[in-house]
């Protein structure tokens, strides 16, 4: 039987509750965004005790469909003000579906102390824990996982999410026990630290145990979604042998590669920092080229980077590469893995820091280029101290503080590695998403630049509206099963691939769904966030790109970004 734990901040006491019915059929994206609008008063302040943290495991987490093992955060973010759902992977997820755990729902504000919410089989416990402050993800998680069981799942935030820094986010850890796998955008870290929660331990000792109605139907669904996905030249080659970054000289040819805090498309030293060269070094320190950030993921993008003093950054994804790579102009792989690694132990989004650190050099704060005064600028943040706090405060908070006008930020996040002027489609999705300027919301990469899915012109209006429209629904519904968002690319490729999906699913909850249930279920889940975001006072005026992206034009292609009034026919479904 599936449950809510319900842990009341104000009071100290959990609560174990029934699944309501209208909740049943929902899970990861799905649910949280459905219980934040139920639960969570739109204009409520984002680190008050009226907001929310709900975590919560996909539909498939916890079985053996391949790729599933992601979690959903979800709140009021303190960084956009609107609702958010950040996705991490991990191996807490799988263990709270093998628990029996539909989500978890944080709430209330304690007087004072820090607490971690214990999670075992047979017992929930919240346990005063004042001698955990200020510790980093990566010390943290190991003496959790020390004092309580050494294969835990650790749910955690560092010194950022305790500060309360609006681009703070929620750390997991992988196999090994690294707290590098992070729900990172929005600043729900913020939020968790408001609650007086620094971590949650989940013990579990099954992973692939959820429940399923009929095996061998699930069985061979998720035999054959296995090899729909290795059989596809992204998810079973590209991906599997040099990581996300992979896509680090595919933009920087394309002319969409953000450099200089989006001054120009193309870096000249890309390939020094790109998939194939972090490979390289990676293994030759005895690093792995690609790794699995959950046990069951087919795909294996992550990686194990070695810093030459031995400190491990695992990983160094694409976004991460991109933000304190060509975006600050800094082609030494060492510095990135260096300010990635600060970032997961202090717990901050890279991308947000990445963009703020772009916004700093751009007021002259920092020299662009210099890979030192970068990481000296963010060992700042774990102190505390002013500079510190504007870079964990985020890129829009930076530029208003310095008088920078060139901010690339929607609704107060940093937009991530594609420029929307040479990738429309994915600007149609930053300047539309519930959630501010995100990649994931609608990967419109995807058509525009590697002609998965089909395709659409780049750098042309034509087809980005409804190109964007439709990544979204699709996005909101996977980010509802708990499947890795990259399994888009041999499902948009593969006709077989969305049916498998139902598949799974009726084989799994003894369902009939079709089709165009799961379609339903991500415009649903898109309506709902909408419906969040404009009982907080945001408008279809919100829904615009900073406008140097209408005013510049972009090299090597001299293209602006012009779709406008356009952009409010996104959610016309």
């Amino acid at each position: 039987m599936s449950k809510i734990l319900r842990v009341n901040m104000t009071t100290q006491k959990v609560n174990i509750e029934e699944v309501p019915e209208k909740y049943l059929a929902l899970g990861g994206r799905g649910l949280t965004s459905q219980i934040i609008l139920d639960e969570v008063p739109a204009d409520c302040h984002p680190l008050g005790p009226n907001n929310k943290l709900v975590i919560a495991p996909g539909l498939l987490s916890g079985t053996s469909a391949p790729s599933s093992g992601r979690l959903s955060v979800g709140g009021k973010s303190p960084l956009t003000g609107t609702i958010k759902e950040a996705n991490a992977g991990g191996i807490t997820s799988q263990k709270l579906a093998n628990l029996g755990i539909k989500a978890i729902i944080v709430e209330g504000k304690p007087s004072k102390g820090t607490y971690v919410l214990r999670v075992t089989a047979d017992n929930v416990e919240l346990i005063p824990a004042d001698d955990l402050a200020g510790k980093g993800t990566y010390e943290l998680t190991a003496v959790l996982r020390e004092r309580y069981n050494k294969k835990a799942g650790v749910i955690c935030i560092g010194p950022a999410g305790e500060m309360r820094m609006l681009s703070a986010g929620v750390a997991n850890n992988d196999s090994e026990g690294n707290s590098s796998r992070y729900a990172g955008r929005g600043g729900l870290g913020a939020v968790m630290g408001s609650k007086g929660l620094k971590a949650i331990v989940v013990e579990s000792d099954k992973t692939f145990d959820a429940p399923v109605q009929d095996k061998e139907r699930f069985k061979a669904a998720a035999k054959k979604f296995a090899d729909i996905l290795l059989k596809h030249p992204v998810t079973g080659e590209g991906l599997p042998s040099y990581g996300t970054n992979v896509l680090m000289n595919i933009i920087n040819e394309a002319g969409t590669l953000p450099t200089r805090n989006f001054r120009t498309g193309r870096f000249d030293r890309a390939a020094e920092v790109s998939g194939e060269k972090l490979a390289e070094v990676a293994v030759a320190r005895g690093g792995k080229a690609t790794h699995t950030c959950h046990p069951g993921c087919v795909i294996r993008c992550s990686n194990v980077y070695p810093l030459p003093d031995g400190t491990v950054c695992a990983p160094v994804e694409y976004e991460t590469a991109w933000s304190f790579g060509p975006n600050l102009e800094i082609s030494d792989l060492d510095v990135i893995a260096k300010l990635n690694y600060i970032c997961n132990d202090v717990g901050l989004d890279t991308i947000e820091t990445g963009c703020t650190l772009g916004v700093l050099m751009e007021a002259g704060v920092l020299p662009f280029g210099d890979g030192q005064a970068a990481i000296k600028a963010l060992e700042e943040v774990g102190k505390g101290t002013p500079l510190g706090r504007i870079i964990g405060a985020g890129a829009a908070v930076a530029g208003k503080v310095y008088g920078v006008t060139r901010v690339p930020v929607v609704k107060g996040q940093g937009i991530p590695a594609y420029d929307p002027r040479a990738c429309k489609g994915n600007g149609v999705t930053y300047a539309t998403s519930t959630m501010g300027a995100d990649h994931t919301a609608g990967y419109a990469v995807t058509a525009n630049i590697l002609k998965v899915g089909g395709f659409v012109e780049p750098t042309k209006e034509d087809g980005q509206i409804e190109l964007s429209r439709n990544l979204q629904v699709a996005t909101a519904a996977i980010d509802a099963t708990g499947l890795c968002l990259f399994v888009a690319f041999a499902v948009l490729d593969n006709p077989e691939g969305l049916p498998t999906i139902v598949e799974m699913l009726n084989a799994q909850y003894g369902t009939d769904l079709t089709v165009d249930d799961v379609v339903a279920l991500g415009q649903q889940i898109l309506k709902n966030e909408r419906e969040f975001n404009t009982k907080a006072g945001f408008t279809k005026a919100d829904d615009r790109l900073p406008e140097f992206f209408y005013n510049e034009e972009l090299a090597p292609h001299n293209t602006k970004f012009e779709l406008k009034d356009e952009l409010d026919e996104v959610y016309n479904f």
